[in-house]
């Protein structure tokens, strides 16, 4: 053979159109093991052994924290006893008095956590900026539901490009693991996936998966990336749809797993950003401000026994194929099934597993967004409300280390500490209605000289009460000195002014809405211990309110029990009224508050008067500004319509939507599906593509899109024009 047909040859070879299975489906396989692990039995002997390290600071601020907790607990205890300690103590003084102490004990613990973390900070040295070689291989995995998919493509892309530009971008690939059942998003998310491949080539580390179904929901999308790719990368660092990070930060990251071979989980802050809504910059603010105090303080106490969050970490992964494989409990939801929060159960069995699981609350370039309203803070706090109260189930496991049960533990009473306080009111209401209105048996005791009445010290029960708010309000005071303290962070918020303006709003407008999210969450628990299942449901992301007719049908009831406990107050008594003023004020204008904290335009009119902004506004993060840019530009490239006629239409999107479906389960003989026996015979029956794709449901068309027979059933069928040209 001549050296010129060799060269034809050659050429003709290049110019062949790469095979898209060759092109855009996910890499190799290197599967690892990840079994269930059993709450009920645990070998010692198989954990990780880790070097001995110093832990005295961990140590230490452990025993101020509790131990501090515990006296001022004590103490408020007391001064509760000799408020209700004015004549005989009745079986509801003492309901009161336990409740106290029960919800007084909880602030008081965040009181010294904070105190821990305040001084934290002051005595920390600034983090350096030096980034060893990365020697590992990282995987960055973002699980994605029914997500906009401009937005979370343009995201990893603008991390991919940080990461790129420092040099060492050959050490990560990024994963799109997409659990999303809505067959409109699904393709959607196929189209970007191409138009970013196509704009990176071929060498982009870039991968797409979507599963059939999204069994445990992330955790299970997690479970099957780590059984089928995790052993080709040492290292993972999970997102989740709102995240940002970076490239320094997931550098270094990467850089301290690889310092540490004790690690498992490594846990950075993620700061609230690209939040204008009125409630979002609320939590904005708040985050960046007292976040970084109260997150500070469980860094240290917790030391090298933390929790993890769930996103924004870099996990090891073999240790987590080991040891967090998370097991299915018995019984129906809410509290049996799928383990919801998965994020605590998994740091707790990582720590199980002789592995460390800590935060680096200083790190900078950690970024997550917040739900816009009142209303999706409810809807997902009711989520989590049933995550943390079923980890009551899971507390007592064997092997689990007592840091692990005290933050399961902390992570349902987040939730319980609303129906204590409702139930400590309506005690408090009681006793006033009975020394109101039930007549005091006035000589109960043989030849006593004066009656018992039923009092209180209300001099001592006004201390109280300051003392309450004090402690409450602490952490709160202690981020904002800190704030005020640290020069780039008063000057990019406005200076002192500016700092103290927006704490003084944010702390009224979490008063007031405080009595409606403890109505919320009450509801919340009660619907859980009745056996009610919440599903899950993705989260709104971007800004908007909400229609008034919506918020009114939420919060109706909340203003009703307003009214019925105003009027109540004042057929009783004035200073009842004036007691529980803060908490009827709330429940009053939960309508109004819910409406005015979805509004855009509040939000932005606080921004420009100089309230409630946080450093990272005025200089933006770069990577923040970089996934803006390119989600406007992916978003026109995302053709809308039918996914089933995108499909028919578009050879190319075809041949990549079945070169990167997951493999289907083998079916056993005779076990029928029904969507598949349905959508089979609609297309049998069918005489064109539109005829066919109007008589398929939801469960169907899903079916469909992962069958390649059914989709080449599609595919065969006319357009209609088509069918009645030939009727013609």
């Amino acid at each position: 053979m001549d050296a010129v047909t060799q060269t034809l040859e050659k050429q003709s070879v290049v110019q062949q159109p790469e095979p898209a299975e060759a092109r855009f489906s996910t890499p190799r396989e290197a599967r690892l093991h990840m079994p269930a692990q059993s709450l009920t039995s645990f070998d010692e002997a198989s954990a990780h052994r880790p070097q001995k390290r110093d832990d005295s600071k961990a140590l230490y601020a452990r025993l101020f924290v509790f131990g501090g907790a515990l006296a001022l607990t004590a103490f408020g205890a007391s001064e509760m006893y000799g408020v209700i300690n004015v004549g005989p103590i009745t079986v509801l003084k003492w309901a009161l008095l336990v409740l106290f102490v029960i919800n007084f004990s909880w602030i008081a613990l965040a009181f010294t956590s904070a105190i821990v973390g305040f001084c934290s900070l002051l005595m920390s040295p600034r983090p350096k900026g030096e980034i060893a070689p990365i020697t590992n291989d990282t995987a960055v995995v973002m699980p994605i539901y029914n997500e906009a998919p401009s937005r979370v493509f343009a995201a990893v892309q603008a991390m991919r490009e940080e990461v790129e530009a420092s040099g060492q971008g050959a050490r990560f690939s990024w994963f799109f693991l997409s659990d999303s059942t809505n067959p409109d998003v699904w393709i959607a998310e196929e189209r970007t996936y191409m138009t970013l491949r196509e704009q990176l080539g071929p060498d982009a580390r870039v991968y797409y998966r979507h599963r059939p179904k999204n069994t445990s929901r992330k955790a299970g999308n997690i479970d099957d990336f780590v059984t089928r790719w995790g052993g080709a990368y040492e290292f993972m660092i999970v997102l989740d749809a709102d995240s940002l990070m970076t490239g320094e930060c997931i550098l270094n990251l990467s850089t301290a797993m690889a310092a540490d071979p004790d690690a498992g989980i490594i846990q950075t802050l993620p700061l609230i950003i690209n939040r204008n809504t009125f409630f979002a910059r609320l939590q904005q603010f708040a985050a960046r401000i007292y976040g970084l105090v109260i997150a500070a303080g469980l860094a240290v106490w917790s030391g090298r026994k933390g929790n993890y969050w769930g996103h924004n970490a870099i996990i090891r992964t073999r240790a987590f194929a080991d040891c967090c494989g998370l097991p299915t409990l018995r019984g129906r939801p809410p509290f049996g099934g799928h383990i919801m929060s998965h994020d605590f159960i998994e740091a707790a069995l990582m720590l199980r597993g002789g592995y460390s699981v800590y935060m680096l609350p200083t790190l900078r370039g950690s970024y997550e967004e917040s739900p816009p309203s009142l209303i999706d803070v409810a809807v997902r706090d009711r989520r989590w409300c049933q995550g943390n109260l079923q980890h009551l189930r899971i507390i007592g496991a064997r092997g689990l280390q007592l840091s692990s049960r005290q933050h399961l533990a902390t992570g349902a009473m987040s939730y319980l500490s609303s129906p204590i306080w409702m139930a400590s009111l309506i005690v408090g209401m009681v006793l006033v209605v009975q020394s109101a209105y039930i007549r005091p048996e006035f000589f109960t005791h043989e030849f006593a000289r004066f009656p018992d009445w039923p009092r209180f010290d209300y001099e001592r029960a006004l201390n109280l009460f300051g003392i309450t708010m004090a402690v409450l309000l602490a952490p709160k005071v202690m981020g904002l000195a800190y704030a005020i303290f640290r020069a780039p962070t008063r000057r990019a918020c406005g200076g002192a002014i500016g700092l103290i303006g927006s704490a003084i709003v944010e702390v009224i407008f979490a008063a007031l809405i405080a009595p409606i999210m403890m109505v919320i969450q009450t509801g919340s628990v009660m619907q859980i211990m009745f056996g009610r299942d919440t599903g899950w449901t993705p989260q709104r992301r971007d800004d908007g309110s909400i229609p008034l007719r919506d918020i009114v049908r939420r919060h109706w009831s909340h203003v009703a029990l307003g009214v019925l406990t105003l009027i109540s107050g004042l057929m009783i008594s004035t200073s009842l009224v004036a007691w529980m003023s803060p908490t009827i004020a709330g429940l009053l204008l939960a309508i109004l508050l819910s409406w005015v904290s979805g509004k855009l335009s509040i939000g932005l009119f606080l921004r420009r008067i100089g309230l409630l902004v946080t450093p990272e506004e005025g200089q933006r993060p770069r990577v923040a500004s970089r996934a803006e840019e390119l989600a406007q530009a992916l978003e026109p490239a995302i053709p809308m319509g039918d996914p089933l006629l995108a499909i028919h239409s578009d050879a190319r999107l075809r041949e990549v939507h079945e070169a990167i479906l997951t493999p289907p389960p083998r079916r056993e003989r005779g076990v029928i599906e029904p969507d598949r026996a349905m959508a089979e015979a609609k297309l049998l029956e069918a005489r064109t593509a539109e005829e066919a794709i109007s008589w398929l449901k939801p469960g169907e068309r899903m079916v469909l899109l992962h069958d390649r027979a059914l989709i080449d059933m599609l595919c065969r069928l006319p357009r209609q024009a088509e069918y009645e040209a030939q009727a013609a």
